[in-house]
């Protein structure tokens, strides 16, 4: 007689040894644009970048820490400028899986409206805009007043790194599962790409959200809300769990639930 089928466990067994086992929580490091003597742009009724950015990250990061599985890295939680390179060697030594920057966009036409995600590109941007966004973005640490010369050693290493088009792939599409959560919210465009020193991390999927336009009344309004930040931080945090469910990193409880899952598909007999 055949041996018999080894019983498949219940769920309630599944989540115990999850539970028992050693997982470790999967980090998304969260980077406030911005800070200190840095402000960002400026909205016509004076509401700053810097404030906004800081206001929408310590939301998204408690969303994040009251997620199973999930721990919140902040770069800044209060108003300190932090060089750019700096701010992904934070991200580093915090062991993050992902690196997601928050920003506020501004534009001449007071009418530009709606959230977008950018991810590197090293090869030139996808658009004017796109270029013209890095460039602004760069600038920040000549406004910090951080010496140039001591940061080009370190980013050229970044940047010669040949992990770098492999997590650029990465970056991608977890910028469009970003994106896509954004377009409940309000307006979305496309994932741009540019030269984005902060973005320059090499060893994680890494992007810039731009959350909305604090050059338009209306939405400098809405940047300022509590209740519109929520939305906008359970937006990107959405995003960023249906990339993980998709692409779960090894040692996480989102992969030992995907082998839970895949384990219970494949039924007594080992196959669907």
């Amino acid at each position: 007689a055949p041996p018999p089928a080894a019983a498949q466990p219940t769920p309630a067994q599944v989540s115990r040894m999850l539970s028992e086992r050693a997982l470790r929580p999967l980090v998304i490091a969260i980077d406030p644009g911005h800070g200190g003597q840095d402000p960002g742009a400026i909205g016509k009724n004076g509401k700053r970048e810097k404030d906004v950015t800081l206001a929408v990250s310590r939301e998204l990061a408690r969303q994040i820490n009251a997620t199973p599985g999930l721990k919140a890295f902040l770069t800044r939680d209060s108003d300190v400028f932090i060089p750019l390179n700096r701010r992904a060697v934070l991200a580093r030594q915090a062991k993050a899986d992902i690196f997601v920057s928050i920003h506020a966009d501004a534009a001449e036409n007071r009418a530009a409206r709606g959230a977008s995600v950018y991810v590197l590109s090293l090869r030139g941007a996808t658009s004017q805009r796109a270029r013209w966004l890095a460039d602004k973005e760069n600038a920040a640490d000549l406004i910090g007043g951080v010496r140039l010369e001591s940061t080009n050693n370190t980013l050229a290493s970044v940047l010669i790194d040949l992990t770098q088009s492999g997590q650029m792939k990465a970056s991608g599409e977890a910028a469009e599962h970003v994106l896509e959560s954004l377009g409940r919210v309000g307006q979305k465009r496309r994932v741009e790409q540019a030269n984005f020193a902060v973005l320059r991390t090499s060893d994680m999927p890494a992007m810039l959200v731009e959350t909305g336009f604090i050059s338009n009344p209306d939405e400098e309004r809405l940047l300022t809300d509590p209740g519109y930040q929520r939305k906008i931080a359970s937006a990107v945090l959405d995003g960023v769990n249906t990339y993980f469910e998709r692409q779960p990193p090894p040692g996480t409880m989102y992969a030992a639930r995907a082998s839970a899952e895949m384990a219970a598909a494949s039924g007594p007999g080992g196959s669907p």
